[in-house]
């Protein structure tokens, strides 16, 4: 992305904004947007913006800053990016209550030349491993940083916190050296597993292709890959998901609960897929007070000292 087209993106985003009533939105914040890897990420397979993983960063004032950072993911089947609802606006959620946000544009199966597994994890993992190694310039505590998914920016998220001790690409610098391990998970409407009946057939072929080896697709069934080192997660379904059943959610926090892992689960009756902050949805739109909450109560906001 150049110089010129990120200015008129802020530019066009402050615009929009500025139109709407001071009830409907949230604080405008400025972002920057930066490379992964700044001489080009591996396993590249072309030069365009799809071929160039990027962070979009959002950082809350200093005076509110609680050092707690959040990685990300939109969601869009590993085969586009839901970037204002699932990305631009969840940024902006989590500055209201200081908490960094840290928008990831990972390569997917149409982005670029193209890209399925392990691309986007190893997108994920740089992403992670990016906020903890820069946390002191962002004013980041980096044993607070977590991950955050939508539907198939879930299956990546809950992948991130499931096989952080995987490498998937060669250390290129020292950000590589830095652990990747999520801190905690939010994983709202998530894609889980690829060996249930409740799978998201779409989002598994565009990551694994028509005919994955078996062992590929149990690996990555991640309700199958929780273990006690999991990190603690907050999980968020609408019981009529006919897209992504709740079932997703349900089995992986079953596996949490039976590896011991601290998770909490909302299961709304209504909110079918894909409502983001789930404005105008009903109650579902209560879900952000909730994981606030439990963010809380874990002490993930308390101020950085």
């Amino acid at each position: 992305m150049s110089r010129s087209f990120r200015i008129i993106h802020v530019c066009v985003f402050i615009l929009i904004t500025l139109t709407l009533t001071a009830t409907d939105v949230m604080a405008v914040t400025l972002y920057k947007v930066e490379p992964l890897w700044s001489d080009g990420a591996p396993g590249a397979r072309g030069s365009e913006d799809g071929d160039k993983p990027t962070l979009t960063i959002y950082l809350p004032p200093s005076g509110k800053a609680t050092g707690a950072a959040v990685v990300i993911c939109p969601g869009g089947g590993y085969g586009h990016l839901a970037m204002d609802h699932e990305g631009h606006q969840i940024a902006q959620w989590l500055n209201s209550f200081g908490v960094a946000g840290f928008i990831l544009q990972y390569r997917h199966s149409k982005s670029g030349a193209g890209y399925g597994h392990p691309t986007p994890l190893q997108d994920a993992q740089r992403a992670v491993r990016t906020v903890r190694a820069r946390a002191k310039e962002w004013n980041v505590d980096p044993d607070r940083i977590g991950i955050l998914g939508f539907s198939a920016g879930g299956h990546l998220a809950s992948s991130a916190g499931t096989h952080f001790q995987n490498r998937y690409s060669d250390a290129k610098d020292s950000i590589d050296k830095v652990s990747c391990r999520p801190d905690f998970m939010i994983l709202i409407y998530p894609v889980i597993s690829f060996t249930e009946s409740f799978t998201h057939k779409g989002s598994r072929k565009n990551l694994l292709g028509s005919d994955p080896e078996r062992e590929l697709v149990e690996n990555l069934s991640n309700e199958r890959q929780v273990t006690a080192q999991t990190p603690p997660t907050f999980l968020v379904h609408g019981n009529d998901d006919t897209g992504v059943p709740p079932e997703n959610s349900i089995f992986f926090y079953l596996a949490l609960r039976k590896a011991k892992v601290p998770a909490e689960m909302h299961i709304y009756e209504n909110g079918r897929h894909g409502f983001g902050l789930g404005k105008n949805f009903g109650p579902v739109s209560t879900w952000p007070t909730r994981c606030q909450d439990w963010m809380r109560n874990r002490g993930l906001l308390d101020k950085k000292k």
